[in-house]
């Protein structure tokens, strides 16, 4: 019998539609490891372990088994998205403990290409921090369990990395994908806006906020991001040729880059230039008010996600931002300083087709209980280690992970790939030759 926990969801959707594995096999195969590894790893706030067997036979009974570009591939959603018969906790204790009647609509595009939910992942306290512990568990790096997975879809990225579903969802309104990912040694976008349906929260932190997957292949990401967006723009051009930008200059002043995220960047330039592309070192003009900005809207969105819920059963690093966010919500909304931004930043990206930087300016924090720690401790955690997600939030420009280089821990490091708008094709296809020359380890070896 074939163990098909750790294979690509590529792998699995081939072998389904050509019945060389039933679905069920492959959906048991993954949560038996599910039940052996995440008690060191806090991936999941619940397991489906009944409900997607039963799935799984639903899966295997189609008519159009044949034909599914996700056939049988367990997968897992972030705690911020409704999954029908679930409850969404979102990370908190306020929250209500009510089964969801539908799906979200990425969630119902994952079951509708032959896809499996076995669970719900962790997250921080309404996906706040860049740390994922909270009332739920605690989910670490499955590379190096001192470490934080991230956030805050780190639950997601910690259940990849650690091999128990090929693929995961989760979204990102300040690097919420790319963090995680970068701290897993996962792949993974965070489209444009538009491409793919967001609906998270109240109003996605005034449109910051976007739904993307998270793979150990640029493979399994193409074929994820393809069900989930409703149009992927493909590259404008081959993509040899390309003007490329490396900067390993932080956005936030102050931040120092720690040396095997520098190596990485310069790793990857080396390797892009010699595949052609006209690499240059150039630093996006990134005005001094960028902090202030991903500030306002960070915090705002935070407010209004909390309305309506019990202050009393949230953290206290929550409602101290929620607090602040509030003075913000009204002026948010009608602010011109995320156009300004793209304004900005716009002939650059017309001088440049793409931007290398680092993903992270250096590990992340310690695994343990931030959810109970102040909340200037964790702003200026987050801020210390991950200056380099937030500003394509805030111009709604397509933005990617991939893993590059090692840690001295032996836990991957990462870069950052961005683009202009429509050139999630482009970046797909740069990564896709950075990971056939500089091949990542897919998963962490956990036993």
């Amino acid at each position: 019998m074939t163990d098909w926990a750790g294979r690509t969801a590529a792998e699995i959707a081939a072998a389904v539609r050509e019945g060389r594995a039933a679905p069920r096999e492959v959906v048991a195969a993954h949560l038996a490891r599910i039940e052996r590894l995440d008690a060191r790893v806090g991936a999941f706030r619940a397991v489906r372990s009944r409900s997607a067997l039963a799935e799984a036979d639903g899966v295997a009974a189609r008519g159009d088994l044949g034909t599914l570009p996700l056939a049988g591939v367990p997968v897992a959603v972030k705690d911020n998205l409704a999954v029908r018969g679930e409850a969404l906790r979102n990370g908190s204790a306020a929250t209500p403990d009510t089964p969801a009647g539908a799906d979200h609509a990425t969630v119902a595009r994952l079951r509708a290409a032959g896809a499996v939910v076995v669970g719900l992942t962790n997250v921080p306290e309404l996906c706040v921090f860049g740390t994922t512990d909270g009332v739920h568990g605690t989910a670490r790096n499955p590379w190096d369990r001192t470490r934080s997975a991230g956030g805050s879809s780190g639950g997601s990225a910690a259940a990849v990395a650690a091999g128990m579903v090929p693929l995961a969802l989760g979204n990102d309104g300040m690097g919420s994908l790319r963090i995680p990912a970068a701290n897993c040694g996962l792949v993974t976008i965070k489209p444009g806006h538009g491409v793919v349906p967001a609906g998270i929260g109240h109003g996605d932190w005034f449109g910051l906020s976007e739904n993307g997957p998270l793979a150990t292949t640029v493979e399994d990401l193409r074929l994820a991001l393809a069900v989930l967006a409703d149009t992927v723009p493909p590259p404008r051009r081959e993509p040899g040729g390309l003007r490329v930008a490396v900067s390993t200059r932080s956005p936030l002043a102050g931040v120092t880059v720690a040396r095997p995220y520098g190596d990485a960047v310069r790793a990857v330039a080396a390797l892009l230039m010699r595949e052609g592309h006209v690499v240059r070192r150039a630093d996006p003009p990134y005005p001094a008010s960028l902090g202030t900005t991903a500030l306002t809207h960070w915090s705002a969105g935070t407010a209004v996600d909390a309305r309506g819920l019990d202050p009393r059963l949230l953290a206290r690093r929550t409602r101290v931002h929620a607090a602040i966010g509030r003075r913000f919500a009204p002026s948010v909304g009608t602010s011109r300083a995320r156009e300004r931004l793209r304004a900005r930043l716009a002939p650059f990206f017309a001088e440049y087709d793409v931007l290398l930087t680092p993903a992270l300016a250096r590990r992340s924090p310690l695994a343990g209980p931030w959810h109970e720690r102040g909340w200037l401790r964790n702003v200026a955690a987050n801020s210390g280690y991950s200056p380099f997600t937030p500003p394509w939030n805030l111009t709604g420009w397509p933005a990617m992970a991939l893993p590059s280089g090692t840690l001295p821990s032996g836990a991957p490091a990462a870069v950052q790939l961005v683009g202009r708008p429509g050139s999630e094709g482009v970046l797909l296809e740069v990564a896709e030759r950075i990971e056939a020359l500089r091949p990542w380890r897919r998963t962490a070896p956990l036993g």
